[in-house]
C-alpha cells in the first residue's frame, strides 16, 4: 500500500469524478447525466444526500477543478488543495463508522455531498503533496484518451486508464511487431 487505506479510496474516488465529465475530448460522453447516475456513483458514501438536480450540479462543477490537479505543477496543486479546504471550512478529525476503523473525515456528514467530496480529495491530495508523489497522477498515455490515472503501482509503471487503453496499446504494439517480423 503507498498511501494510508482512506487517502487511496479518496485518491480513486477523485479520479473516477474526474473521468465521469463528459466535456472532455474522447470522452464517451457525460458520465453523471441524472440524479440516478450520482446516486449509483456515490453508493458507499456516507453522509446526508439530497437527491436532486442542485447537487448534481454541485457535483459536476466539481470536476474541472479537481482536473486541474492532474494538470498543474506542485504549486498550484497545493492552491487548489487549500482553496477546497478553505471554502468548505474543514476539520479533519478522526471518524470510526459502519465497518470503517478510525479514519479522518473533515467535514460534517450534513455537510453538501459535493463539499464532502471537494474535501475527500483535498485530503487525499495532502498526502500525495506531502509524500512527493505527484508523478503519480497522469493522464492516460492513449493518444486517444485524456482520463486521470492515479498509480498506486509499487514500481510506479500504471499508464493507462481504468479503461481499455492498455489493452488497445498492447494489441495495437503487438500488430505493430507482426506488421515488421519482429
Amino acid at each position: 500500500m503507498v498511501f494510508a487505506h482512506d487517502t487511496e479510496l479518496g485518491l480513486m474516488a477523485a479520479a473516477a469524478l474526474v473521468n465521469t465529465d463528459g466535456s472532455i475530448e474522447f470522452s464517451e460522453g457525460e458520465g453523471l447525466p441524472d440524479v440516478a447516475a450520482l446516486d449509483r456513483f456515490v453508493v458507499g458514501w456516507s453522509g446526508v444526500r439530497a437527491h436532486d438536480e442542485a447537487e448534481l450540479a454541485a457535483v459536476r462543477a466539481l470536476r474541472p477543478r479537481l482536473r486541474r490537479i492532474w494538470e498543474s505543477d506542485e504549486d498550484e496543486v497545493v492552491t487548489i488543495i487549500n482553496g477546497l479546504l478553505q471554502e468548505s471550512h474543514a476539520l479533519p478529525q478522526l471518524v470510526k463508522h459502519d465497518e470503517w476503523d478510525y479514519h479522518l473525515h473533515a467535514t460534517p456528514p450534513d455537510a453538501p455531498l459535493a463539499t464532502r467530496m471537494a474535501v475527500e480529495a483535498a485530503m487525499a491530495m495532502v498526502d500525495v503533496v506531502r509524500n512527493g508523489e505527484l508523478e503519480r497522477l497522469r493522464i492516460c498515455a492513449s493518444p486517444t484518451c485524456l482520463d486521470v490515472v492515479v498509480d498506486l503501482s509499487k514500481n510506479r509503471s500504471r499508464r493507462f486508464c481504468e479503461g481499455s487503453c492498455g489493452n488497445r496499446a498492447a494489441v495495437a504494439a503487438y500488430r505493430a511487431r507482426k506488421a515488421t517480423g519482429s
